[in-house]
């Protein structure tokens, strides 16, 4: 894999003071009221108006990058990791199968995934998020859309895909995958196949679902198959090329730019 994708210099993340600052404290402005229990009236009805307005924002920003597959994953893993590379090189092969690359904008796997995209010249997205301490967007993305709310983001990021390639990563990743994988046993969305890549990282998580919750009775034991746990981009490529191929008409639909919209 090395062989395949030139290295970048290392930054080192985990020294990096404003990343270890990451959600201990609620970003400044009004989001971070939100969950703050009840307000006034007119506050909570101009919040409203500014979370629909984000949402409008993300629906014109989106609309025609066509079919996407979302990588999940931490922002803390240094370029030259076996995660980032793995990452990098899922990326590149996604873009070439003519599929955008879709991340949450930032660093690590982020990064590692967009840049993939963009070492083959395919389409790389961003929709990043507001943190207390700024995350900035990585530098190899094609169209960056920035959200004040996790959960417009997390919209974003399903909506558009026909399939999820989750790596290693934290507490944002596991809420991102576990959300997903609802929509999807709720029926919510359409069966997106959903990829957990690194074994050794997610075999506990894997366990925990088939020994305590199947178990428990807290979910079927075909909800197990919702998930594809592999190391093989191969393997991964395959079922997503088969999700591409079952739900082409549902992105292919026909898309006219309007001029009166500034499209």
């Amino acid at each position: 894999m090395d062989e395949q994708l030139e290295q970048s210099p290392e930054v080192d993340l985990e020294t990096n003071t404003q990343q270890s600052r990451w959600g201990k404290e609620p970003p400044k402005g009004v989001e971070r009221d939100l969950l703050a229990g009840p307000s006034f009236r007119r506050s909570e009805f101009m919040r409203v108006v500014r979370i629909a307005a984000e949402f409008i924002r993300g629906f014109r920003a989106l609309h025609f990058v066509g079919p996407c597959v979302t990588v999940f994953g931490s922002a803390r893993f240094n370029s030259g990791s076996p995660h980032y590379e793995l990452a990098r090189l899922m990326g590149k092969r996604i873009a070439e199968m003519d599929l955008a690359v879709m991340t949450g904008g930032g660093p690590g796997i982020m990064e590692a995934a967009n840049r993939g995209a963009r070492d083959v010249g395919g389409k790389s997205i961003g929709c990043n998020i507001e943190l207390p301490m700024e995350q900035e967007p990585n530098p190899y993305l094609d169209k960056f859309v920035e959200f004040r709310y996790f959960f417009v983001r997390k919209v974003m990021l399903v909506k558009y895909s026909c399939a999820f390639v989750v790596m290693p990563g934290g507490f944002g990743t596991l809420d991102e995958v576990f959300e997903t994988l609802v929509l999807i046993q709720t029926g919510k969305i359409h069966n997106f196949p959903i990829i957990l890549m690194g074994r050794d990282y997610w075999q506990p998580i894997v366990d925990f679902a088939r020994f305590n919750l199947v178990e428990a009775g807290a979910i079927d034991p075909t909800d197990l198959d919702l998930v594809t746990f592999t190391d093989d981009p191969d393997e991964a490529l395959e079922v997503i090329a088969q999700s591409k191929v079952a739900h082409a008409a549902r992105f292919s639909r026909t898309r006219k730019a309007l001029w009166w919209l500034r499209e």
